[in-house]
């Protein structure tokens, strides 16, 4: 597998007791969509390497204290600090709807309201406080608010992202 068919899941924040326990955080909307989850992998010098997992018992603010199976010392908790992990793309759960992955919509053209196809999204920008959408209009870049009173509608089959821009956001841009 490349590391291009996995998405993050989130990271190994710090031990947890002394049976090698791990305090993990889920960069996920759904943590408990993964109380269950048998395995992930982990990012070892460049790699993804699987790990199985015996337990997950979820906390609060997405945070989860988790069980690798052959880690039961506190040494061999602390050799996983700050590693990262991942899941196959292909275990995502689906999304319907206006519901969407970001790396999904890579690509799809967007048609606003009022201007009609305006371009194709190149990019998502992850800031702080508001992810973006980054669409290229020619040469021309354009970043709209990634937020739910602008998306429309989702077309998986036409790769079209329809929405309805505030008024003036588009002209600032063109």
């Amino acid at each position: 597998m490349h590391k291009d068919d996995f998405y993050y899941l989130g990271k190994i924040l710090k031990t947890h007791g002394n049976k090698g326990q791990v305090m993990v955080h889920l960069d996920v909307d759904d943590p408990e969509i993964y109380q269950k989850l048998e395995s992930v992998y982990l990012d070892l010098h460049g790699e993804r390497i699987p790990f199985f997992i015996t337990s997950v018992d979820l906390k609060h603010n997405r945070k989860a204290i988790v069980q690798f199976q052959d880690f039961n010392t506190l040494e061999d908790a602390e050799s996983l600090q700050s590693l990262e992990m991942y899941l196959p793309a292909t275990e995502l759960p689906a999304l319907k709807g206006n519901q969407f992955y970001f790396h999904e919509i890579i690509g799809f053209h967007v048609v606003d309201q009022a201007h009609g196809p305006i371009g194709v999204i190149s990019d998502i920008l992850e800031l702080p406080h508001q992810a973006l959408f980054q669409i290229l209009h020619g040469e021309k870049e354009i970043l709209i608010p990634i937020v739910d009173e602008i998306i429309q509608k989702v077309d998986r089959k036409k790769k079209t992202l329809f929405i309805d821009a505030p008024a003036g956001l588009i002209e600032i841009y063109l």
